[in-house]
């Protein structure tokens, strides 16, 4: 039989949730930027309903931006989608240039319904534009100035007062299953892509969240126990950040979030033995 011990409680990863970077040709300056915090919690009036990002410039030129608001939500199968929420927050700046070494506080605040049942989550989107800031450099032509566009995803969590998640295993089935690819922007993509990786031994992993409070999967230690085909105990523990490293955050969606997670086990696990999960803070 599977099995859950351990309620997740207020689990906030320290993780980084998502940074994209689009090379698009050589050259000497790369421009980067830090965004921080990478996850914050509003309520839906007073003073917690606004939370302050700061983009930092942690590059060689001056780094325009801009930012845009996607809302997480689930599809038939489970798997994390976005879709444009903009209307819900106040911004401001949505656009602005951090100078070398600088810093901009971007001020996001809800401006949505003022009561919610259960917690929504959302991506505050901080992209880098491909703006020439060198009035140095010609408009006719001459080297390139952006060459490293930078997008990074900082989580916004809008919760009603005193919600928790309340996260339940579902199932723990050994598979075989293939790493998952890079995402790689199409316009940089190959002629021909490259050759799959082998499937490895892992076990697929199903939760629900019935609570009202989302949950970071990646915020508990998980702990799995079963046998392996050659009949011998089988045992791993998963720090959070090795949680992170292979299934990302793990953001679970509350009043019935349901996601399937796999990692790797490295050893093949016998389906017909029972396999214990269990999650720990």
């Amino acid at each position: 039989m599977m099995t859950f011990a351990g309620s997740l409680r207020k689990i906030f990863a320290h993780s980084v949730l998502g940074l994209i970077a689009c090379v698009s040709m050589a050259s000497t300056d790369a421009l980067a930027m830090r965004v921080s915090p990478m996850v914050s919690e509003l309520t839906t009036a007073g003073a917690g309903s606004t939370a302050r990002v700061e983009v930092g410039n942690v590059g060689s030129v001056a780094l325009p931006f801009e930012t845009l608001i996607t809302r997480l939500d689930t599809d038939a199968n489970g798997d994390l989608i976005e879709v444009p929420a903009d209307e819900n927050f106040l911004v401001f700046p949505p656009q602005g240039v951090v100078p070398v070494g600088g810093r901009q506080v971007v001020r996001v605040q809800w401006v949505g319904e003022p009561k919610i049942d259960v917690s929504r989550a959302y991506y505050l989107w901080v992209r880098q534009l491909p703006v020439n800031v060198d009035p140095s450099q010609s408009q006719s032509g001459g080297s390139v100035s952006v060459t490293v566009l930078y997008t990074m995803k900082a989580l916004v969590v809008v919760a009603p007062p005193g919600a928790e998640p309340k996260v339940q295993l579902v199932s723990a089935k050994p598979v075989m299953a293939a790493p998952p690819a890079p995402k790689i922007d199409p316009k940089l993509a190959q002629s021909a892509p490259a050759a799959p990786p082998p499937s490895e031994p892992a076990l697929e992993i199903t939760v629900v969240n019935s609570g009202k409070r989302y949950a970071l999967m990646s915020g508990a230690t998980w702990n799995i126990a079963g046998t392996d085909t050659a009949g011998k105990p089988f045992t791993m523990q998963l720090s959070g950040q090795q949680v992170a490293d292979s299934v990302g955050v793990g953001y679970l969606a509350p009043a019935g979030g349901r996601r399937t997670f796999t990692v790797p086990t490295g050893v093949a696990l016998d389906k017909s033995k029972p396999v214990t999960v269990r999650f720990t803070k």
